[in-house]
């Protein structure tokens, strides 16, 4: 009984010598991290860095958390910042944000609240931290801006997923219900007050590649960019209209898509009625595309809905043989 109290015990010891070693490590780590980024020329400043968790997990506590990269001018200060994992899985994290950040950029600021915001992040064992997996929850997300605005979001989820065969590419799934535009893009996009303020519901199923891999270079250098997009389902409920997408777009280092994504849209012509007025499509070209349209819906059968290409070509985008404008760019800062 002694000789097992006396191993008990010296395992005791060493786990927190393990434990001790690990968090100092750490601090130190995070430490020289924003030293670093510093000497690149950002804004990187933490008032303290806080350890805690003994014995089962390390969780890390920034009071005070400030960065800034020169180069894209995006900057985010956050009040507290904790991040934590298993001491026997230190890859395994669990990232919590503050119900209060804010993020900046050359134009605006814009305020972040928030009742819930929290990640499940799986990086593979390397320096590099590349991102495997991510399981993240968003509850009453409130934005405000400098400029004016606010926009919300009641509740969302986010999952990615490396894929083992294309180790580029990560299988990304959205799901959101109350999300509030700001009260400028719903005048822009409604100014006849058509629609509730507020859309239902969005979800987005996406296999999307990358010219880079999601780890800590993507922080430290440059964003990776998207290079295609397979959409297996893009679903929007919004009022009496219901938008759905899937199919395939290849895209280029500037950012202009190319390829074809079948899309269905319900109640289409208060589509159309919603557009009427705005400067998203000129006034002489509605009635054009209001009769294209007509045309689509009676080919799929019935009068309310509409099948047709959205197709990405040259810089530009058309619905089935609509012209619709230029073609949006994918381009992440």
């Amino acid at each position: 009984m002694r000789k097992l109290v006396g191993l008990v015990v010296l395992l005791a010891v060493v786990w927190s010598g393990l434990w001790v070693v690990a968090t100092q490590g750490i601090e130190r780590g995070l430490s020289g991290w924003l030293a670093d980024r510093a000497a690149e020329g950002w804004q990187a400043e933490t008032a303290s860095i806080a350890t805690s968790g003994y014995p089962g997990r390390i969780a890390v506590r920034l009071d005070e958390l400030a960065l800034a990269d020169p180069d894209t001018g995006l900057a985010w200060t956050a009040p507290t910042f904790s991040f934590s994992a298993p001491a026997y899985a230190p890859t395994r994290v669990t990232a919590i944000w503050p119900d209060d950040q804010t993020i900046a950029s050359p134009i605006e600021r814009i305020n972040i609240a928030s009742e819930v915001m929290e990640a499940g992040l799986g990086l593979d064992g390397g320096m590099s931290l590349v991102l495997d997996t991510s399981d993240m929850v968003l509850r009453d997300i409130r934005l405000d801006s400098t400029r004016g605005w606010q926009a919300a979001l009641d509740a969302g989820t986010l999952t990615t997923r490396r894929l083992s065969d294309q180790p580029l590419a990560h299988d990304i799934r959205f799901a959101a219900t109350g999300v509030t535009p700001s009260q400028r893009a719903l005048r822009q996009f409604d100014p006849a007050a058509l629609l509730p303020n507020t859309i239902t519901s969005l979800e987005l199923s996406s296999v999307t590649a990358f010219d880079a891999p999601w780890d800590r270079r993507a922080v430290e250098e440059r964003r990776p960019q998207i290079t295609a997009i397979a959409l297996e389902k893009l679903r929007a409920e919004w009022g009496t209209m219901v938008l759905e997408a899937a199919g395939d777009l290849s895209v280029d280092p500037e950012g202009i898509p190319d390829g074809r994504v079948d899309v269905r849209a319900v109640n289409w012509r208060d589509m159309v009625d919603v557009l009427r007025g705005t400067e998203l499509v000129p006034e002489g070209l509605l009635p054009t595309i209001e009769r294209g349209l007509e045309i689509l819906a009676g080919l799929s059968g019935n009068p309310n809905t509409i099948d047709a290409p959205l197709s990405f070509q040259n810089g530009f985008m058309s619905l089935g043989p609509v012209p619709l404008g230029p073609a949006p760019r994918f381009v992440i800062r």
